[in-house]
């Protein structure tokens, strides 16, 4: 018997910010489990072309989606394009997002147009997304055992806070609040699962030594990778039992109160 889930046979699954970094494996492990694969880019046209070559190479349909999530028109327009793509959608991983730094006290404090540029990729995008998902599944529901949903990646941070990256966290912290209001009104035809990774990546100048003792400071020695990530993505695509809560992947780090982003606790 194949690793392939008896649900996720033939189903599709839409990854915002698939080119590279978290969204591209995310998308990797998809497309190992048997799922067709959306993959969305903004600006990273190159990196797509090659994510798309490696999922096509494991013998799945896929596609590529260029949008803009800053702006609504192209974000309505992105899921327009999917669903005609992909009638056999099955999951939106609004996985792409803006991480900037901003601290109230600091020498780079917190900005209207920052906020605000963080609410929209951050928060809007992903609702507008679920939003028209919620819609299509009115139209093309199909009764069975399967349950679609919505998950949508956010940060450990959010429940063992820093004051680093203000407008980062309010932005994450708004689509954390967003998940179970969601849940309920999208019932029964559409779930919205939260999804919490720890430091898995390196990220802005981290230098590898720096993230590879990032990534050691919690509880069990090690956070979480993205292979970890994908695997619960993947659980909680397939998990029709599973809506308005979320999932913290992280080894732990969340129980580990710090002042400062993790970033900054190491050189």
């Amino acid at each position: 018997m194949s690793s392939m889930s008896q649900f996720t046979s033939n189903k599709a699954v839409l990854v915002t910010g698939a080119a590279k970094r978290l969204g591209r494996e995310i998308a990797l492990e998809f497309a190992r489990q048997g799922w067709d694969i959306a993959i969305h880019y903004g600006r990273s046209a190159a990196e797509a072309k090659q994510t798309l070559a490696d999922i096509t190479a494991l013998g799945v349909k896929a596609h590529a989606f260029q949008a803009d999530l800053s702006i609504d028109a192209q974000v309505k327009e992105l899921f327009t394009a999917v669903a005609k793509a992909f009638p056999n959608l099955g999951c939106i991983i609004n996985s792409a997002s803006i991480f900037e730094y901003d601290r109230a006290n600091s020498q780079t404090p917190l900005s209207g147009k920052n906020v605000l540029a963080h609410m929209q990729v951050n928060v809007t995008a992903p609702i507008i997304l679920s939003q028209m998902f919620f819609e299509h599944q009115k139209q093309y529901h199909a009764e069975g055992k399967y349950i679609p949903s919505v998950i949508q990646l956010l940060d450990q941070k959010l429940i063992n806070p820093n004051p680093d990256y203000l407008s980062y966290t309010l932005s994450k912290s708004a689509l954390l609040s967003s998940i179970e209001i969601l849940a309920v009104d999208f019932a029964p035809l559409l779930r919205v699962v939260g999804l919490a990774p720890g430091i898995t990546l390196p990220s802005g100048d981290q230098t590898t030594e720096g993230f590879t003792k990032a990534h050691q400071m919690t509880p069990l020695g090690r956070s979480s990778t993205a292979l970890d990530v994908a695997k619960a993505a993947v659980f909680l695509a397939d998990s029709s039992a599973i809506t308005g809560t979320t999932l913290y992947v992280d080894g732990g780090q969340h129980l580990l109160p710090s002042e400062r982003d993790v970033m900054f606790k190491t050189h």
